[in-house]
């Protein structure tokens, strides 16, 4: 897999250049903020029209990150009181979503109290306690009302949060029920319907299926209910190819067949919304970790660094073998012990076998003191990892 991938100069440069600030081995997450910029205007730059992006914090809510795509996006999704508290104080000047399951009543104040964009409601306990807050407040909110749809003979991608048995979301005979218990709430407003049922969604038409599907639906509630203009949160889902980094969902064909499909439903006048999290930022960030040890074991070599899955636990989580390159050190090492055109596991520091970061990779050349830099570490990495286990120090972090 390092055979396939090369960094970019300046990605090397910074890793060399922060080496040398250290006086431990190295371990760092990197961000390219300038790539992250013209990654998101890029994405918006082939949007249709109708459509918004909003970003999903619970992929990295670093404060860089979020003001570099402040400026690009419709604004941010938080997914617990904790977030949105977060989003609240970095002050992007942005609309604000708040949405996950098992929401606190303390949460919903919150939500209510911070005049958020929209409550992406999940059951009909949840719109209760909503409704009962608007009247003990005396103040206002908007929903969107979350729903968990029978999607025919559409496949499922490799996580689904939807199209099945889930915790997520209204099952569709309770749709009947949320709209009449609505009438007891007048100061709780139907916004429209938020979808999520795919993830790591790599298949275009199999997407586009997706969103038509999600179309003919409201339109057939508009016309059985009898409701009004409506928006629809169209999720996000759009996958990140961590075993082929060449070929991500990819976004330009996506849209342009997006909006030949909106002209097609005739949904030109609705506004619709996604909100992406990984597939906005994974691109941006590399976890560093510096050669430690390299040693042979019944036959294996296992490369050793600095770090590990309580830092990075992307590949685990996604069971997976982690893209990486091998990054030569620019600097003196007393001890020497390479290995060439050779079969390696990649590990941390931690003390249990399940600390691999990628497994029986070929390697060309690697050594005590050489940097293995995993790509694409930019989403679902730091921030969902377990940080405290061995009381390990924590990585740097570099933005630039």
């Amino acid at each position: 897999m390092s055979n396939l991938l090369s960094l970019p100069t300046r990605v090397s440069q910074q890793v060399h250049t922060l080496a040398q600030q250290q006086n431990q081995p190295l371990c760092a997450y990197l961000y390219d903020l300038n790539a992250l910029e013209e990654h998101i205007k890029q994405l918006r730059h082939v949007l249709p029209k109708n459509v918004e992006l909003f970003y999903a914090a619970k992929a990295n809510p670093s404060g860089p990150i979020l003001n570099t795509l402040a400026p690009y996006v419709d604004g941010f999704e938080a997914a617990s009181g904790g977030e949105l508290a977060h989003l609240h104080q970095q002050q992007l000047d942005k609309p604000l979503i708040f949405g996950g399951p098992g929401k606190m009543p303390s949460e919903l104040q919150q939500a209510i109290e911070l005049d958020v964009d929209a409550i992406h409601v999940e059951s009909l306990t949840e719109l209760q306690r909503i409704g009962a807050l608007t009247g003990r407040l005396n103040r206002p909110a908007s929903i969107f009302l979350r729903m968990n749809i029978d999607i025919g003979d559409i496949t499922l991608s490799k996580l689904a949060m939807g199209g099945k048995p889930t915790p997520f979301g209204f099952d569709e005979s309770e749709l009947s029920n949320a709209l009449m218990l609505l009438r007891d709430f007048p100061q709780v407003s139907l916004k429209g319907f938020h979808f999520h049922l795919m993830s790591h969604q790599l298949d275009v038409e199999r997407h586009l299926a997706l969103m038509q599907r999600y179309f003919q639906v409201v339109k057939a509630w508009q016309q059985e209910f009898e409701l009004g203009e409506l928006m629809i949160n169209l999720g996000g889902g759009m996958g990140i190819n961590y075993q082929n980094p060449e070929q991500h969902f990819p976004w330009m064909e996506f849209c342009d067949k997006l909006e030949f499909l909106i002209a097609k439903e005739q949904v030109q006048d609705w506004t619709l919304r996604f909100e992406c999290g990984r597939f906005i930022t994974a691109a941006c960030g590399y976890y560093v970790m510096e050669v430690l040890d390299i040693k042979q074991n019944l036959g294996e070599n296992f490369v050793i660094a600095r770090g590990g899955t309580h830092h990075f636990r992307t590949p685990a989580a996604q069971s997976h073998d982690h893209p990486f390159v091998i990054l030569k050190s620019e600097q003196h090492h007393e001890v020497s012990h390479p290995i060439q055109h050779a079969q390696a596991t990649f590990v941390g520091q931690l003390c249990t076998p399940k600390d691999v970061l990628a497994r029986n990779q070929h390697v060309a050349h690697v050594n005590i003191g050489d940097y293995v830099v995993f790509t694409l570490a930019g989403a679902y990495a730091w921030n969902i990892s377990h940080q405290n286990f061995l009381m390990h120090e924590p990585p740097v972090f570099h933005y630039f």
